[in-house]
Order: C-alpha cells, then sequence, then structure tokens
C-alpha cells in the first residue's frame, strides 16, 4: 500500500491542513516528504497519521488484501463466463475504488475495469478507458502489457475488425511463447479465424480451447466453443464431428437452462442439415429456432431467409415469397440484415423477371458481398450463377471474368 499519498488523500478530503496532522507526530517537512513518497516512514509514524485521520493502518492493509482477492476471483469468472458473480464482484470493487490508487492493484484494476467494459458491450466507455491506460502502458508490468493489448484485440473483435485483432492474436502467441496463453484467449482467436472464414485455424484452436475447458469444467465456455467448431466443421464438410457438437449443445444447454443460446444452436444445425442435403431437417430446425426468437430481431431475419431460400429450392414459391416479403418489408432499420434484405429483393425479382434479377445481382449484391468481405462460399455462389447467365446470353468476356473471380 502506497501510505503516503494515501496519507494525503485523506488529509485534503477532510480539510485538514500538514502543521494540524503532524503536530506531536512529526515535522511538518518530513509529513510533507511522506506524503510524496520521498521519504520512507516507520509503521508506527504512518499509523499515527492514519489515527488521526481516523483510519485504521490494519483496515487499510485489508483492504489492500481484499483489493488483491477480488481481481484474483473477478479475472476467474471472466474466464468462466460467470455473469451474476461477475457483477458482484465488480460492485465490491468499485465500492473501494477509493483505496485501489494507493494499492500495489492500481493498473491491474484499471485493466480489469477494461475487460468489464468489454464483457458488458459498453463500447464507447472501453474505448474511453482504453485511451486513459495507453496512456499510463509506460508503468505496466509485463503482465499488464499482455492484458492490455488482448483486451485490445477483444475490443476489435467487438467493433469487427477481425483482421487487426488476429494480428495481435499472433504477436502475442509468437512473444509469449504460450506463457499467458490460456483457454479464454484460445477461445477468442478461435472465434477470430472463423470470423475471417478460415475454418481450419478456427478448428486447430478451437480444440485446444475446448480442451482446457472441458478440464476446468468451464461449462459455459465449452458451451460457445462447440458452437464455433460446429460451425466450422460445418463449412469445411465436416459433417459427422459437426453433428457431435450440435448434439451436445442442445443437451447442455436444456440442462443449463441456457434458453438464450437454443435459437442459434438450433440455427446452425439446420444450416448444418441443408449443407447435409436434408432439408426437411433444416427447415424443421429453422421453425424450431424462429419459435424461440423475437420478432423483429436481426438474427429473426436471418433464420427467415434461410427458411425461403429452402422453399425457394425446392419449388414451393408461396412460402418462399412469404418469407422474403417480411423481411424486405420489415428489416430496413435491423442492424446486420442488409445481406438478407438484398438477397430477398433479388428473389423477389427473380420471381417476375429473371434478367432483372442477375442485373441487381450484379449492380446491388455482388457489390455489397465484395464490400462487407462476406464468407467465400456465398460470394462463389452468385459468381457462378453470373457466370451461367452471361454464358447463356453469348456474353462470354463477362462469364469468364465471374470464373476468374473463383478461381
Amino acid at each position: 500500500m502506497e501510505f503516503g499519498p494515501l496519507i494525503k488523500y485523506y488529509r485534503t478530503q477532510k480539510g485538514i491542513t500538514q502543521k494540524e496532522l503532524a503536530a506531536g507526530i512529526c515535522s511538518i517537512p518530513h509529513l510533507s516528504k511522506i506524503e510524496n513518497n520521498s521519504k520512507d516512514a516507520n509503521e508506527e509514524t504512518i499509523s499515527l497519521l492514519l489515527a488521526r485521520l481516523e483510519v485504521s493502518f490494519d483496515e487499510m492493509e485489508e483492504k489492500e488484501e481484499l483489493i488483491k482477492t477480488l481481481l484474483r476471483d473477478f479475472g476467474e469468472k471472466i474466464n468462466f463466463y460467470l455473469r451474476e458473480e461477475i457483477e458482484e464482484i465488480y460492485q465490491k470493487l468499485k465500492q473501494i475504488e477509493h483505496v485501489v490508487p494507493f494499492s500495489a492493484y492500481m493498473y491491474t484494476y484499471e485493466l480489469y475495469k477494461y475487460r468489464y467494459l468489454l464483457f458488458k458491450g459498453l463500447l464507447s466507455e472501453a474505448e474511453v478507458q482504453r485511451d486513459i491506460l495507453h496512456k499510463q502502458k509506460k508503468n505496466f508490468s509485463q503482465h499488464e502489457k499482455y492484458l492490455f493489448r488482448y483486451y485490445n484485440a477483444v475490443f476489435l473483435i467487438l467493433k469487427g475488425q477481425y483482421k487487426k485483432a488476429d494480428a495481435i492474436f499472433d504477436e502475442l502467441f509468437v512473444e509469449n511463447n504460450n506463457g499467458f496463453i490460456n483457454g479464454e484467449f484460445l477461445y477468442h482467436w478461435t472465434f477470430v479465424k472463423s470470423s475471417l472464414d478460415q475454418p481450419g485455424h478456427a478448428i486447430h484452436f478451437g480444440r485446444q480451447a475446448l480442451q482446457i475447458f472441458m478440464n476446468q469444467h468451464n461449462f459455459y465456455r465449452i458451451l460457445h466453443t462447440l458452437m464455433v467448431l460446429g460451425i466450422n466443421y460445418s463449412r469445411s464438410s465436416i459433417y459427422e464431428e459437426a453433428q457431435v457438437c450440435f448434439n451436445h449443445l442442445i443437451r447442455n444447454a436444456e440442462l443449463l437452462k441456457e434458453e438464450k443460446i437454443l435459437p442459434q444452436i438450433y440455427h446452425n444445425m439446420g444450416y448444418l442439415q441443408n449443407r447435409m442435403n436434408n432439408v426437411k431437417d433444416a427447415l424443421r430446425y429453422y421453425e424450431k429456432s424462429l419459435s424461440l426468437q423475437p420478432i423483429k430481431n436481426q438474427h429473426y431475419y436471418v433464420t427467415l431467409y434461410a427458411m425461403g431460400e429452402i422453399y425457394y429450392n425446392l419449388n414451393i414459391i408461396e412460402k418462399a415469397r412469404e418469407c422474403f416479403l417480411l423481411i424486405s418489408s420489415q428489416s430496413k432499420e435491423i442492424v446486420g440484415v442488409k445481406k438478407q434484405s438484398l438477397l430477398s429483393t433479388f428473389y423477389l425479382i427473380h420471381m417476375e423477371s429473371p434478367e432483372k434479377a442477375m442485373k441487381f445481382l450484379e449492380t446491388k449484391v455482388i457489390p455489397y458481398l465484395e464490400s462487407a468481405k462476406e464468407h467465400k462460399d456465398d460470394l462463389i455462389r452468385y459468381y457462378k450463377l453470373l457466370s451461367e447467365h452471361h454464358n447463356q446470353n453469348g456474353r462470354y468476356l463477362e462469364a469468364v471474368n465471374y470464373l476468374s473471380k473463383i478461381t
């Protein structure tokens, strides 16, 4: 505990002069040096000064130990994704926040505060906290420097800047030679690799993260990791492993009463069944997902679009039209569904005029998919469609252009 600055803090807070505080205990110059940490003081002098300020020496030492314990527990609860316990510990830390700057854990506390804001999704506040920490980083320990860079990578994930986040993870992994690498780190890197459409890397890191979480009995992170693994096994056509992941997810989510994650599990199981050409099962899982989702929600429209596409491919045109019309008319103000909105419009036009639909695909859909850096499978599919269309109409140069984009 930095007792000098602590004494100064309480003295100024209580409106006591240095002369009043020092009287009968030490000289005023001696007190001034103590307050500015330029002179060590013995425990007896510190105790007398604190007693006059009506602050207990032992209580301050206990609070420093409490800060240490709470921060250790806070990091653990974050890693185990225990929402209620994270909130409880954070509120306890807030109650003794005024003491933290005088402890040995000042920067660690501020770093964990940054992580808490990221955990809550409070990105504007997290950005302010990041900038404050950036000014102090020269004072960080090696581990604090690692935490700051790692949390910056998490911040970039939440901002959708996956390439920048990936670069940080790569640097940290090489520099630390596995020294600070844990399940949480590997899970976030798995998520980044998945978002960058690198399923091989996502599976590699995801399996490592899953093993760590299983050894720790970290049930919530097991669910999250199984989800990302299942998605990437599906993309890699490793269907048996994907099915194992989603079956585990369904059982465990129901056991843990994690109802919020079930719609996403059912959606991804539907995606897997569709890739396996089990369209009836795909529709069944999509319908289960839709039944658990609130209307006018991003994920609701993503699932509805997936159903519409299956109906269209099965030539059940009226049901497909119903899905696409709902998306086209209701999703304009919903963040994250522009792709589904554009493609719904494409299919609606295609029902009336295939030629106009192809023009819309070429001028509206493809530019968006390319700029948004959507998964390559989506782009390849529509490149092929346009190439075939141009080829059938004798526009061979345009057809070759789209084929070259695929290769």
